[in-house]
C-alpha cells in the first residue's frame, strides 16, 4: 500500500503522523512510504532519518495526497486541504468531528474513508491512540498554567509549590480520566495543594488509594465545582465524552466571581470546550481574558513537544496502521474490533452517531 505523509498544517503543529522509525517498520512490511519534505522538521526529525528508513521524500503536499491510498496525519483537515479528499482513499488522524461541522461536511462530500484515532477502542474499553496524547496534555496544562500564572503573564503571580512559610497554589481538575490522571500527577509533583472532581465515585477512589488521601476528592455536582473554583488559582478542564461534544461545566457567571488573575486551562477545547467561553487559540496566541481570568485554550497541545508526542503517536498507532495496510480496513476491523469504533465516515456517509448527533445529520444504517 501506498502510506502517505503530508506535513501538518495547523498553526504551531510540530507533530509528524509517523518517525522515522515507524517509517522504517512500513517499508520493511513491504509498503511504500511517501513523506512530504520537511514534514518532520519541528520533530527533530529531518528528512534524511525518513530517506535512510527507506520512505520517498516528496516535495509537495499534493503529490502525497494525490499519490496515497492511505493518509495519516495528526490533525483534522484544514479547509485548504479539503480539495485533496477524495473516495478511494482512507485518512487516519485526530478528527473530533462533534466540535467542527465543516470538517464532517468535508470527508462526507468527499466519499474518503475517514478514521478518527480519538475514538478507537482497545479489549478494555479505553481509548489506545488517545492516552498518549492526552497524558501529555495533561502534564503540559498544569505545566502552561503555571506559566501563566506568573504575575508578567497578567496572573495571579502564585507559585504552584509555594516557598517555606507561603500556601502552595490551588488546582483544580475537573475530570478524572487520561487528561485528569497526569494533570493531578504533575500538579502534586509540582506540591500544589490538588482537587479533582469527577462523576464517578470509583474514579476518586483509584485517586484515593494512589495519593492516600494527599489528592481533595469531589464527587463533581454543580455546587461542588462552584466552590472549587471559588477557591482555585488553577483549574484544568480535562473533561471527555469520547467522540461526542464536550457538556459545559463552568459558566461565565461562576467565572465571573474567581480570583483576580486565576488561570484556566481547557483540554476539552478540541471538542468544543467545557467552560462556556471557551474557544481554540494557538501556541502563538494562547491565551485571552474572561473577565478577570485567564482562559488558556490551544486545542494541540501536544504539538508543542512534537519530538515526544510524534514519537508516542506513532508507538500507539503503528500496530493499527500495519494491519490496515496489510490487510484492509475490513480485514484490519475483524483483527482489532475496536478499529470499528473510529470509523467516522464511509462512501458519503456518516458512521458515528454521536457526530451525527451533535450535527443533526442523518446516520448511515447497518
Amino acid at each position: 500500500m501506498h502510506i502517505g505523509i503530508p506535513r501538518e498544517l495547523m498553526n504551531s503543529e510540530g507533530r509528524v503522523a509517523l518517525s522515522p522509525a515507524g517509517a522504517g517498520a512500513l517499508v520493511e512490511a513491504g509498503h511504500t512510504v511517501l513523506v512530504e519534505a520537511g514534514a518532520g522538521a519541528s520533530s527533530s526529525m529531518p528528512d534524511q532519518q525518513y530517506r535512510d528508513a527507506g520512505a520517498q521524500l516528496v516535495d509537495e503536499a499534493v503529490a502525497v495526497w494525490r499519490d496515497a491510498e492511505l493518509i495519516l496525519k495528526v490533525k483534522e483537515p484544514l479547509e485548504r486541504e479539503f480539495g485533496y479528499l477524495r473516495p478511494d482513499q482512507m485518512l487516519f488522524t485526530y478528527l473530533h468531528l462533534a466540535a467542527s461541522r465543516p470538517v464532517t461536511e468535508a470527508l462526507l462530500e468527499s466519499g474518503i474513508t475517514a478514521i478518527a484515532y480519538e475514538t478507537i477502542t482497545d479489549a478494555a474499553g479505553g481509548l489506545p491512540l488517545l492516552t498518549p496524547m492526552s497524558q501529555a496534555a495533561g502534564r503540559l496544562a498544569v505545566m502552561e498554567g503555571a506559566h501563566h500564572l506568573q504575575s508578567p503573564m497578567g496572573g495571579r503571580g502564585v507559585l504552584l509549590p509555594g516557598v517555606p512559610g507561603t500556601p502552595a497554589g490551588k488546582v483544580v481538575v475537573l475530570g478524572g480520566g487520561q487528561v485528569g490522571a497526569s494533570a493531578v500527577a504533575m500538579a502534586l509533583g509540582l506540591r500544589a495543594e490538588v482537587t479533582v472532581l469527577d462523576l464517578e465515585p470509583r474514579v476518586l477512589q483509584q485517586f484515593d488509594d494512589l495519593y492516600q488521601g494527599r489528592v481533595r476528592t469531589l464527587v463533581s455536582t454543580p455546587q461542588a465545582v462552584e466552590e472549587a473554583l471559588l477557591d482555585a488559582d488553577l483549574v484544568i478542564g480535562a473533561v471527555l465524552v469520547a467522540g461526542a461534544k464536550t457538556p459545559v461545566l463552568v459558566p461565565d457567571t461562576l467565572v465571573a466571581r474567581m480570583k483576580e488573575g486565576s488561570v484556566l486551562v481547557d483540554v476539552a477545547v478540541d471538542q468544543g470546550g467545557c467552560f462556556e467561553s471557551s474557544h481554540a487559540t494557538s501556541h502563538e496566541r494562547p491565551t485571552f481574558r474572561v473577565e478577570n481570568t485567564i482562559f488558556y485554550c490551544v486545542p494541540n497541545m501536544p504539538g508543542a513537544v512534537a519530538n515526544t508526542t510524534t514519537q508516542a503517536l506513532t508507538n500507539a498507532t503503528l500496530p493499527f496502521v500495519r494491519s490496515v495496510a496489510d490487510l484492509g480496513l475490513d480485514a484490519a476491523v475483524e483483527k482489532h474490533p475496536g478499529l470499528a469504533d473510529g470509523l467516522m465516515t464511509r462512501g458519503g456517509k456518516l458512521r458515528s452517531r454521536a457526530v451525527a448527533e451533535a450535527h443533526g445529520l442523518p446516520l448511515a444504517e447497518g
